[in-house]
């Protein structure tokens, strides 16, 4: 049976109940059901890409750009991470985070129900595998 094709604004819909980090899991859960595969987040400018079979939905930018630093910090991004998702930070504070510690964007997998963040010349930063 082919999954329908998910929309802007189902996405949209599941993503306004996210209200911090610790809300995240349940929001993949969601737009897995809804047909997504995986998605792509620019830190940049909060645009994103949603991936299902043969089917992007492309999610606009959400604010004006921001510089990306050139090089990771590593260990500081990743105590800002788990900062982030104890629901400590918001997400403006942790876009802004990511943007300073070289992040410059994040590729969640459904199936694999990871999270991977990567730099702004491509290298693998950080993989956490996201609570289900």
């Amino acid at each position: 049976m082919k999954k329908p094709m998910f929309t802007v604004e189902q996405i949209n819909a599941a993503h306004s109940k996210v209200k911090s980090g610790a809300d995240f899991p349940s929001y993949i859960q969601e737009i897995k059901a809804l047909g997504v595969t995986h998605y792509e987040a620019y830190v940049t400018d909060g645009h994103i890409d949603y991936h299902g079979d043969s089917h992007t939905a492309k999610v606009p930018a959400k604010y004006d750009a921001t510089a990306i630093a050139d090089t990771a910090n590593i260990e500081s991004f990743k105590t800002e991470l788990v900062a982030h998702q104890q629901g400590k930070t918001d997400f403006l504070t942790f876009i802004k985070m990511c943007a300073t510690y070289g992040i410059e964007k994040w590729i969640i997998s459904m199936d694999q129900m990871t999270c991977t963040y990567y730099d702004k010349a491509g290298n693998e930063i950080l993989m956490e595998q996201i609570p289900q």
